[in-house]
């Protein structure tokens, strides 16, 4: 039986160039696997606490240094000698030694280093890929080619993600779920290049943002979508068929003194006024999905939202939930919304986020794996949502390679576990 022999963190830089912390593990039988954490630009309230410097020496206060001393010198007596396929032991260890609700002591980012590393680790040291590992440690999906996650492709970025051009923070192209994974993944990447070709025929700024999806100058945010139906009408594709539209709208990012003030019009919306807004778009472009619609702390109005559309339309949960059971379970009982989006980095550790997808599972919940704004070339969220049976898998635009890695790591994994169906 292997056991982890040591483990040493360092800080690097995200596609932001911000810094986040990376985690290398090794055990006894010579195997290494190497974890780094991503960061979010828009986060819920009650997130896990990225541990920061404040140093404003250094990366204007930015730096993980803190986080790195956590791991090298806190954790790393505590890990060294354990089996790295324990990962429910190795996360209670953390979540030990941190002792707080919100992983403010250790730092979400450090303990979530470790406790991916570890999973990455226990794959090894099992000698099985890791998407198979998680698939048979947690019994969660029965691994096939014709199973894999849908990808959800951000083709434009607003909010927090793009360059203050539009408030909703992403518009999204979904491929039908009954495509094979790698025909999706051509869906997305044509109509992004249609996308791009439209922008520019119009004159529109056809810059990325963070997600790698296009940041354009437009008056309003009904215009995005415009631009993408354009889009998916020059190609020879049909929407509604081959692919739908969805909304990440980030509410919570321009909800102030009980109103919701966006471009589209001049004044502001109350709740009321903006949830009408938002069914009357569903309408308009049969929207598949609506994430975070209303503030992260307004849950009669996602109840009254889900109460509207909710059997036709995923109402997915990001802010409101932020991979956190408790939260989860209460949606469920509210009936506030039918979809998660799970990020590890929310909530800190490995465990704790299975724990949030088997509830969900268990309450016929979608399953949306996703990465982060601030991400790095870790294509662990891919496997990762194979290995849980994510129903859907969020990795920005099909463009920057932070993103594209974790599409390409999906695409090997169908011709992988095509060829073992052979």
């Amino acid at each position: 039986m292997a056991k982890i022999k040591a483990l040493h963190a360092r800080e690097i830089l995200d596609s932001r160039g911000t810094p986040t912390i990376e985690t290398t593990i090794w055990s006894d039988d010579d195997h290494g696997a190497v974890s780094s954490v991503p960061s979010g630009a828009s986060t819920g309230r009650l997130e896990a606490v990225e541990l920061r410097d404040g140093d404003q020496a250094r990366f204007g206060g930015l730096g993980v240094l803190k986080a790195v001393d956590a791991v090298n010198h806190v954790i790393s007596p505590f890990i060294i000698g354990q089996d790295p396929t324990k990962q429910n032991n190795i996360d209670q260890i953390l979540l030990n030694l941190d002792g707080t609700e919100n992983k403010s002591k250790l730092g979400g980012n450090a303990i979530l280093s470790v406790s991916q590393a570890a999973c990455e680790l226990g794959a090894l040291v099992s000698n099985l890929q890791t998407y198979e590992y998680l698939a048979e440690k947690y019994a969660l999906i029965k691994l096939s080619s014709k199973h894999l996650p849908t990808p959800i492709f951000n083709l434009i970025n607003g909010g927090k993600h793009g360059a203050g051009n539009l408030d909703f923070q992403e518009f999204h192209l979904i491929p039908s779920s009954q495509l094979p994974y790698k025909k999706a993944l051509e869906i997305g990447d044509e109509i992004y290049q249609s996308l791009r070709k439209v922008l520019t025929n119009k004159k529109a700024i056809h810059s990325v943002g963070d997600e790698g999806g296009f940041a354009p100058n437009l008056y309003a945010n009904v215009d995005a979508l415009e631009l993408m139906v354009e889009a998916i009408n020059a190609t020879h594709y049909k929407l509604n068929t081959d692919c739908f539209l969805g909304l990440d709208v980030a509410a919570s990012t321009f909800y102030s003194n009980w109103k919701y003030t966006i471009k589209d019009r001049p004044e502001s919306y109350t709740p009321d006024e903006f949830m009408k807004f938002l069914i009357d778009l569903k309408k308009q472009y049969n929207l598949l999905s609506i994430e975070d619609p209303f503030d992260q702390d307004a849950w009669d109005h996602w109840v009254h939202l889900y109460l509207e559309m909710g059997r036709e339309t995923m109402i997915v949960g990001d802010d409101l939930l932020v991979t956190n059971k408790a939260r989860l379970q209460k949606a469920i009982e509210l009936h506030a919304c039918n979809a998660v989006l799970v990020k590890p980095n929310q909530i800190g550790t490995i465990s704790e986020t299975v724990q949030v997808v088997k509830l969900a599972k268990k309450n016929n919940f979608s399953v949306i794996a996703s990465h982060r704004s601030g991400d790095t070339d870790e294509d662990f969220i891919a496997d990762f949502a194979v290995g849980i049976g994510a129903d859907y898998a969020k990795f920005g635009a099909p463009n920057r390679m932070e993103r594209v890695t974790k599409y390409n790591r999906l695409a090997f994994i169908e011709d992988y576990l095509t060829a073992q169906g052979k």
